[in-house]
């Protein structure tokens, strides 16, 4: 394990986890659609068995549990946090079940699902192609392989706006090398087609799906546009950014991201345009 991967297990497991628990609902809504299409493309099936990848707080899994009825979802995640409240939305439910694993080398049993499945769970693996040939073994033949991540930074305005209001209040950002584990670490099509055939998958198809976040609610725009920045400092890349800068930059900061979020407010919200892939692969069969 990388020093890197340690520190997102420590990350998940303490302020970023706790954060994504107190923010489940909004996040759920922003995400909702992403998850959604990558459902349908999944196309999941009465009485087959899935692994939820990266479940978060299980709202994916709930979803596709609904979807197979008599069979059987197992969510999994590295933050202790959202696995608990997973399993406390679950109650009795009788048809999912949550494991706190690192789903990269979690104890799954050979050909036991029918589907593997991820809503932006997957980008963020230390070693891509190592984890995809060992959640591939837990497929059944013929099985399939569903994910939805992020395209490019460069093309996802969520991140992008706020990154170019504060150019210049603050050095510049590094980026991550192109392999590094990250949110946008799976937007190169190329790249991620590779992972996937060396992990022994095949059939790999690649669909763009693009549609709007509401990245802030209100009565008014004004108050739209407050808790679309009460968002951006508490998650994602602005927060990070931001993290170790001064009061008066972080305000300086607010303001430039309050300015660009008000060209984007209409009807008391806030929508950013949000760019992913979502991929599709077969197990072959026998």
């Amino acid at each position: 394990m990388t020093v890197q991967h340690q520190q997102q297990v420590k990350d998940w497991n303490g302020e970023s986890g706790e954060r994504w628990v107190v923010h489940q609902l909004w996040l759920d809504q922003m995400l909702g659609a992403f998850g959604a299409a990558a459902i349908d493309a999944a196309q999941p099936a009465v009485g087959e068995t899935i692994l939820d990848i990266g479940c978060g707080a299980g709202t994916t899994s709930f979803a596709l549990a609904e979807r197979v009825a008599e069979g059987h979802v197992t969510g999994v995640d590295i933050s202790a946090q959202l696995i608990e409240r997973a399993k406390e939305r679950a109650g009795d439910q009788s048809n999912v079940r949550f494991l706190l694993a690192d789903a990269s080398n979690a104890d799954v049993p050979p050909a036991q699902f029918d589907l593997l499945y991820s809503r932006f769970g997957v980008m963020f693996f230390d070693d891509a192609a190592g984890a995809f040939t060992h959640l591939r073994r837990a497929l059944k033949p013929s099985g399939r392989l569903a994910f939805i991540c992020w395209r490019g930074a460069n093309e996802n305005d969520w991140v992008r706006l706020p990154m170019k209001a504060i150019k210049g209040l603050i050095p510049p950002v590094v980026p991550l090398p192109a392999d590094a584990p990250g949110p946008f670490s799976f937007g190169d099509k190329g790249r991620v087609q590779k992972i996937l055939e060396d992990a022994g998958f095949v059939d790999v198809t690649f669909t763009p799906f693009d549609h709007d976040i509401i990245y802030g609610r209100g009565e008014t725009n004004e108050a739209a546009i407050e808790d679309a920045l009460a968002m951006a400092f508490e998650l994602g890349p602005l927060s990070r950014a931001l993290a170790s800068e001064s009061e008066e930059v972080r305000e300086r900061a607010c303001d430039a991201v309050r300015a660009a979020y008000a060209q984007q407010v209409q009807d008391g919200r806030v929508t950013i345009n949000g760019a992913a892939w979502i991929v599709t692969a077969l197990n072959p069969a026998d």
